[in-house]
Order: C-alpha cells, then sequence, then structure tokens
C-alpha cells in the first residue's frame, strides 16, 4: 500500500479542510513541535482503511475522531496497491443525544491513470470508479482484499509504533518467541487442538442428548401410527354427522333469540321511563336571574364614578414638572461634587509617577551597558576554551611521539619531541568561561527587570493620564449640564410635592379597581343564574332525548317547569301500556328454550356415541329473565348466544375440535417416528465426529509442532533481516541468532560477534529496522491474500538520540529510500534529521485547527 493522498475535514485536531498530497513522493518526513498533529496524519491513514487507529486501543474509541465541538469528521485516503488505485472513505458523525457513530465507508476502485486532483473539482469517487464496498462491514473485507494486510499485521508492517520499534530487538527469548506466534500467527494450531477437544466433547454432549430423546420416542412406532389414523377417521365421521343435525337446532335457537329480543325491548323502555324524574327547585331560578341583573346595574354606576374622579387627579398631574428630570439634574449636582474630588487628587499622583519614571529610565540604561560588557568577557573566555581545547589535543597527539616518528597532522619526520605541559589549559579555561557565564546571566537578569519595571510603570502613568482626562471632560459635561440649575434644595422640595400627588392619584386608582372588583362579582352572580336556567333545559333534553325513540310529546320552550311536568305525565302513562305486554312475551320466551334443549341432547348423544364428552356438559343455565333452558350462537354470522346451556355453533365447533385433535395426534406421531429415523442418522454422525477430533487433538498435543514452526520461522526472519542489514550497514553488518539470542557479527572488525545490547544507538536502529523490514515480509508471506508492501512509515522519538547516533540513522534511512522498493516516510520534531529528508511536511496548530504545508522538493 502507497499512499497518494489524505483528505481530512473534522478529524481529530484538524477541524478544517486539509491536504496532504504524496505524488511523486519517495522519502517524507512529518515535522513539527510536540502534539500538533504530526501522528494524527498516521492516524487518520489508519482509520481510513480499518476504521480504527493503535492509540485509540480499540474500535470502540471512535469518538476520539471528532475534533473538540465538531458533529462530524470525514476522512478519505487515495492509495494505490499492487498497480491498482483505490479511494477509501469514512464519515463519522454525533447524533443529538451525544453518540458517535460511522455514518459512511465506502471502497471504490479508480480507472486507470485516475487524477486525484479531479476531487478538487467537487467530482466524487462514486462519479468515477467501481465500488467494491458501501458500508463499515462490508469495508473490513474489501480492504483485505486490496491491501493484502489485515489490522494488527498492517500496524506491524507499514505504520510501526512509536516507542516500541527496538523491543523485538532486546526482547527475552521467551517474550520474542510469543510475538512470533502473535505476529505471525502460530497460535492458531493450539488454538486448532483447543477446539477439536471442544469439538469432541461437545460431540459426546450432543450423542447423549440424541440418546436420551431416542428414549423418549420409543413409544413413536408404526403400530402406534395406525391407531391414531383410525381414531381420525372416526372424529370426522362424527363432524359428518353434526353437521347434518345443527341446522336445524340452528333455525331454534333463531326463534328463542327472536322472543327474546322482543322480551328485552319491553324491558328496555320500562328501565327508560321509569327513570324519567324533574329535578328540585325549579321555580326558584327565574327569581335568582332577576336579583342577580338588578345588582350587575348597580355596579356599573359605582365604577364610571370612580373612573371620573381618578382622570381629574391625572389631569392635574401631567400638568407638573417631571420627577425624572428633577432626579437626574439633582444626581448631576452629587457627582460634580465628587468628581471635583477625585480629579485634584489624580493630578497629585501623576506627578509623583512622572518623577519615578525618569529614575527608572536612567537604571535600565546602566543595566544594559553592564550587560554588554559581561558579554564581551563571555565572548573572550569563550575563544580561550577553544584555544585551550586546541592546545591540549596537540598535546594528546605528542604524548605518542618519539623524534623522528611522523606527525599525525602534517605527515613530516618530527625531529625533536616538545616536552608534555604540566597541566591541562582547558580546566582553566572552562573555569574562566563559567564565571563569565554567571556574570553575563546576571547582568540579562538585571536588564529584564529593569525594563519590566520601566514597562509597568510606563503602564501606570498613561492609566494616570487617561483616568485624568476622563474627570476633566466628564467635569466640563456636568458644568454644561447644570447651567440654570434652580439648585438641590429647590430640585428637592418640587420632588416632594410631585410625590403627594403621585399619592392622591393611587388612591383615585385604588377606588377604581375596587369598583370594578364589586362590578365583576355581581357579573358572576348573574352568569350564575343564567347558568342555572341552562342547567334545568340540559337536564330536560337529556332525559327527552333517552326516550325520543319512544315518541314524546312537543315541549313549550318559554317555560322549563311546565316542559317537565308534561313530559313526567307521558312517560307514566306509556309504562302502564308497557308492563301488560311482557308477561304474553315471556311465555313465548319459554316455549322457544324448550325446543332448543331437547335439539341439543340429541346432537350431544352423537358425541356420547363416539365416546367423546358432551360439549357444556355440566354447564350451569341460566335463570332469571331467561326462563332457562338451552341457547347458543347461531351459524353464518348470526348473533345468537343464550343465556345458557350449549349452541349449534358450540356443537360444530367441538366436532372440528375433535377432528384437529385426531389430527394432530396423528402428525405428532408421524412426527416423532420421522425425527427418531433422523436422529438415528444424526447418531452415526456425532460419533464419527468424536472419533476424528480426538485423534487430532491427540496428535497435535503429542508432539512440539508450534515449537518446530517457531523455529522455522526465526531462521527465516534472521536470515532476511540480515541481508537487509549488510545492505543498510554497507556490508558491515550481519545477524545471527543462538538459542534465542540475537548477536551482530561486524565484518570491519575481525568478525567480532557482539550481544544486541552492546551497540550504540545508530547501530541498534539498524537492526531493528532490519528486523522490522524482515517481518514485515514474513508477515506478508502469511497472509491470506497478495500483500502490497510499498511504504513504511517510522513514527519514532528521534529526539533521544545524540548527533552521531542521528547521522547513523538518517544515513540509514537514506539507504532504505535508495533501496527504491518502497516510499520511506518518519514522524519527528528532530531538525537535524528533517533537513536531510527531500519532501517534508510541517504540521502547525492554532487554537482552531491543525494545517499542513509541504515544504522541500
Amino acid at each position: 500500500m502507497r499512499p497518494v493522498r489524505l483528505d481530512m475535514a473534522g478529524f481529530t485536531v484538524f477541524r478544517d479542510e486539509t491536504t496532504i498530497d504524496f505524488t511523486d513522493t519517495d522519502f517524507f518526513a512529518l515535522i513539527g513541535p510536540t502534539g500538533s498533529g504530526k501522528s494524527t496524519v498516521l492516524d487518520a491513514i489508519c482509520f481510513a482503511l480499518y476504521g480504527q487507529v493503535p492509540r485509540w486501543g480499540t474500535s470502540r474509541g471512535i469518538a476520539n475522531a471528532l475534533a473538540p465541538s465538531s458533529s462530524e469528521a470525514r476522512v478519505r485516503l487515495v492509495f494505490e496497491s499492487a498497480g491498482a488505485r483505490y479511494v477509501a472513505t469514512r464519515v463519522v458523525r454525533r447524533d443529538g443525544k451525544g453518540r458517535v457513530s460511522t455514518s459512511g465507508a465506502g471502497l471504490q476502485l479508480m480507472p486507470p491513470g485516475f487524477d486525484p486532483t479531479k476531487l478538487d473539482t467537487g467530482m466524487t469517487p462514486d462519479d468515477l470508479g467501481e465500488v467494491l464496498a458501501g458500508t463499515p462491514t462490508e469495508m473490513d473485507q474489501a480492504v483485505l482484499e486490496a491491501v493484502g494486510l489485515p489490522y494488527e499485521q498492517f500496524t506491524s508492517c507499514v505504520v510501526l509504533p512509536q516507542g516500541q520499534f527496538a523491543d523485538f530487538l532486546h526482547a527475552k527469548p521467551a517474550t520474542r518467541q510469543q510475538i512470533l506466534v502473535n505476529l505471525l500467527g502460530l497460535d492458531v494450531y493450539e488454538t486448532i487442538q483447543k477446539q477439536a477437544t471442544t469439538r469432541a466433547t461437545q460431540a459426546e454432549a450432543k450423542l447423549g442428548t440424541v440418546d436420551q430423546v431416542l428414549q423418549g420416542l420409543a413409544d413413536a412406532d408404526e403400530e402406534a401410527v395406525a391407531a391414531a389414523a383410525e381414531r381420525l377417521e372416526a372424529a370426522r365421521d362424527l363432524a359428518k354427522a353434526v353437521d347434518a343435525a345443527v341446522p336445524e337446532l340452528l333455525e331454534a335457537q333463531r326463534d328463542a333469540d327472536a322472543a327474546r329480543a322482543a322480551l328485552a325491548g319491553l324491558e328496555t323502555d320500562l328501565k327508560r321511563l321509569s327513570g324519567l324524574a324533574p329535578p328540585g327547585d325549579l321555580s326558584g331560578v327565574a327569581g335568582a336571574v332577576a336579583t342577580a341583573r338588578a345588582a350587575l346595574a348597580g355596579a356599573a354606576a359605582a365604577v364610571a364614578d370612580a373612573e371620573e374622579r381618578e382622570e381629574k387627579v391625572r389631569g392635574e398631574l401631567a400638568g407638573a414638572s417631571d420627577a425624572a428630570a428633577l432626579r437626574l439634574l439633582l444626581e448631576a449636582h452629587a457627582e460634580h461634587d465628587k468628581l471635583a474630588g477625585q480629579a485634584a487628587a489624580l493630578a497629585s499622583s501623576l506627578a509623583d509617577a512622572s518623577q519615578e519614571h525618569a529614575a527608572a529610565v536612567d537604571a535600565l540604561e546602566r543595566a544594559r551597558t553592564a550587560e554588554a560588557h559581561a558579554i564581551e568577557h563571555l565572548e573572550e573566555a569563550r575563544r580561550a576554551y577553544q584555544d585551550a581545547q586546541t592546545a591540549d589535543r596537540a598535546a594528546a597527539l605528542r604524548a605518542h611521539l618519539e623524534a623522528g616518528d611522523e606527525c599525525p597532522v602534517c605527515a613530516q619526520p618530527v625531529p625533536v619531541v616538545p616536552p608534555m605541559p604540566a597541566g591541562s589549559a582547558v580546566t582553566a579555561a572552562e573555569a574562566a568561561g563559567k564565571t563569565a557565564r554567571t556574570a553575563a546571566d546576571n547582568a540579562k537578569a538585571a536588564v529584564t527587570a529593569r525594563d519590566k519595571a520601566l514597562r509597568e510603570l510606563d503602564r501606570t502613568v498613561e492609566r494616570a493620564r487617561a483616568q485624568h482626562d476622563q474627570l476633566t471632560g466628564r467635569l466640563a459635561e456636568l458644568a454644561a449640564r447644570l447651567t440654570g440649575s434652580p439648585g438641590p434644595d429647590a430640585l428637592r422640595r418640587e420632588l416632594k410635592a410631585l410625590a403627594a400627588m403621585q399619592a392622591r392619584l393611587d388612591e383615585a386608582g385604588a377606588a377604581v379597581r375596587a369598583a370594578r372588583e364589586a362590578q365583576r362579582r355581581a357579573q358572576a352572580g348573574a352568569d350564575a343564574a343564567d347558568a342555572g336556567v341552562r342547567t334545568a333545559w340540559q337536564a330536560f333534553d337529556r332525559a327527552r332525548d333517552q326516550v325520543a325513540a319512544l315518541a314524546p310529546p312537543a315541549a313549550d320552550r318559554d317555560d322549563v317547569v311546565a316542559a317537565w311536568a308534561a313530559l313526567a305525565q307521558w312517560a307514566s302513562a306509556l309504562a302502564s301500556e308497557r308492563r301488560g305486554l311482557r308477561e304474553s312475551a315471556a311465555a313465548r320466551v319459554q316455549e322457544a328454550q324448550d325446543s332448543v334443549g331437547a335439539l341439543a341432547e340429541r346432537i350431544g348423544a352423537l358425541f356420547s356415541d363416539a365416546g367423546l364428552p358432551v360439549p357444556g356438559a355440566g354447564r350451569a343455565s341460566a335463570g332469571g329473565a331467561s326462563l332457562g333452558g338451552v341457547g347458543g350462537a347461531s351459524l353464518g354470522g348470526v348473533g345468537a348466544a343464550s343465556l345458557g346451556g350449549v349452541g349449534g355453533a358450540d356443537f360444530l365447533r367441538a366436532a372440528a375440535v375433535a377432528v384437529e385433535r385426531a389430527e394432530g395426534a396423528h402428525e405428532r406421531l408421524a412426527e416423532r417416528h420421522a425425527q427418531a429415523s433422523e436422529l438415528r442418522e444424526q447418531r452415526s454422525g456425532h460419533e464419527r465426529t468424536v472419533q476424528v477430533a480426538k485423534t487430532l487433538a491427540g496428535h497435535l498435543r503429542a508432539n512440539n509442532f508450534e515449537r518446530w514452526l517457531l523455529e522455522e520461522a526465526l531462521d527465516l526472519l534472521v536470515d532476511g533481516a540480515s541481508g537487509i542489514l549488510r545492505e543498510l550497514s554497507s556490508g558491515q553488518y550481519e545477524l545471527v541468532h543462538d538459542k534465542g539470542d540475537f548477536y551482530v557479527v561486524d565484518h570491519h572488525d575481525a568478525g567480532l560477534r557482539r550481544g544486541v545490547r552492546t551497540l550504540s544507538g545508530g547501530e541498534t536502529f539498524q537492526a531493528s529496522l532490519a528486523l522490522a523490514l524482515a517481518l514485515s515480509e514474513q508477515l506478508a508471506g502469511l497472509s491470506t491474500t497478495a500483500a502490497s508492501l510499498e511504504s513504511i512509515v517510522l513514527d519514532e522519538g528521534f529526539g533521544t538520540l545524540d548527533a552521531a547516533t542521528l547521522d547513523t540513522v538518517a544515513a540509514t534511512l537514506e539507504n532504505l529510500a535508495a533501496r527504491g522498493d518502497r516510499m520511506v516516510g518518519v514522524v519527528t520534531h528532530v531538525s537535524a534529521l528533517a533537513e536531510r529528508v527531500p519532501v517534508r511536511f510541517e504540521v502547525r496548530k492554532d487554537a482552531r485547527s491543525a494545517r499542513v504545508e509541504r515544504m522541500g522538493l
């Protein structure tokens, strides 16, 4: 996988839209201060492909993808893999409840020669490429097929995490073996052994379960199925006989239902007529209305008088002076007196501050002169220290020379070797330099303190002058405003007179409110009296509506008492007539129910003859108004439920249930018979599974298969890493292992074999990088798809390396990039390393967002 272009918006620190173009980039560096967002660029690449980031721990840390206060984050990566170009996109959103989830994900295969700059014109990958995935679930398999590496191997082959670069090189043999098991997936054999044991256990459990079920199906034999078929045939014969006898029963039930309906209608009429009775005290309603209306007229006259008195006082107050303007003039007099005193005090303070400021300026000039002298002495001490170093190095060369030897500097014979100096000149020069440094630091601190004090005095004087100017201007404004004012005492007298007039107005307003409240109460009394009349008519209308079907007489709407009397007289007469008809209707109901009972007993005998319980046997018959007997529901939707007993529908339903139960029993026996045959076949399969799983588990447990694979993998790993290390170190180093420990062979030192913990920082970096590259090649070989390892990015802390080691690391990275088989990237804030990288992406961050700028070639 080789990145071509990365677009981010709202992703962690990249709040604004940001694009990084990796086109024509073989060796690049992400530079910038700590915390600026360099590693976030690598996070975005991992997130676009796999939906998770190593620093988040798991995919459930997706909330980290959103920039602060952002509701959406978008990441789009254009990359090449095995000669094809793809675009991966992911969108994360926060809903109204604060929950964060991936709302969109997709992977497109772009046509050959696709230009990523077309994305800047608003054209989306959907307009050009073939859609390989459109959901986060589909992305997992699609990215694996395109890149060739799952997430764990991608972060071990392409992006090497910060702080863990040399862990594998320095690990103990047991720890390294476990790392190889995890990285190369060799724990799959232990997993297979465990799964085989589990499968054997599960198969044995299933075998026992099948045996138990077969024991429960022992009664489902051929004889039981035949007996159930005979019972089914008998139930079907019963259903045919019931179907033939039920129509006569239904006809009798309809006659009984009609008789009961007529009797029920008479009972309903009598119940309605008996409930008609006029409400109490209708005569007092009209008198209450007249009294309430007279009280309302008196209250309205009182309101008019109170409002007239209030208006008179309000007119007097409107012709007086404005109280607010008088109070403002009084406040202006008080403010003028107060500010005049403050202005005098501030003028005195300003004069004192000006004198102190002049003294501070003089002190700062003297401090700066002392600092310049101290810096001159420090420079002289530095030059003396350099001269002393030169002298000491010359003396060191002289210690091993004898007369006639060649000088190691000028390559000329030395006739006479000068005597060795008594002591080191560097020690004295270093002491003098420290003294000069201390004096320079003290002088600089004094200048800083004097400058800070002077700036503070500047601010104090400026504030005092600004306050004095503000007070002077305000006093002038107040003096102009108070021109023509009668004075504070006169203003207070006018305000007192206005307050008295306002008190009279408040009293008049209170009288108006009291009169209006009395009017409101009188209106409520009149409304209540009218409501009483309406309530009496509403009660009459409800009572008349209950008997509207019986044609009551018309009502006189002008007199509610007379209307109620006429309705009650009519109801009494009609009730006497209905009671006379009720006895004959009850006799017809009894006759119809006796006929239904005889027919029901005849049909019940069919069930007894078939050996089945009679439907409704033992059910208590209804008494009272139904007069006993047998009822039921009519067939075909005709409603005719009896008041007790069993109806035609009950017999039909019982016969149908008997048939259904016989069919169910027959089907269950047939199904259980078939189930027993199927379970016997399953039992044979479980026996075979138990045998195979136990055999496989035994083989994997009986030898050191996994250890043999680890030894082979470690041999291949060291062999591959040794070849890479020879290339990176220009043939100086090789990597070997012995009993799980790593060693380096130095060919520039007669093939000396050294432990890896004795290596310098630069040598450790070369060995670790060689192992990382070899590991990536092996992981690619073990991948289930064709992995394309076209780039590697090192997110490592280079700031801890010294200058010599850093130079070795930089040369190693340059050699790696020069191989030309993959893009090389580093993340660093070390300028000495970044300057040696041809392409640099500088990451800067302000209060709103991080930004990226390409520098170099």
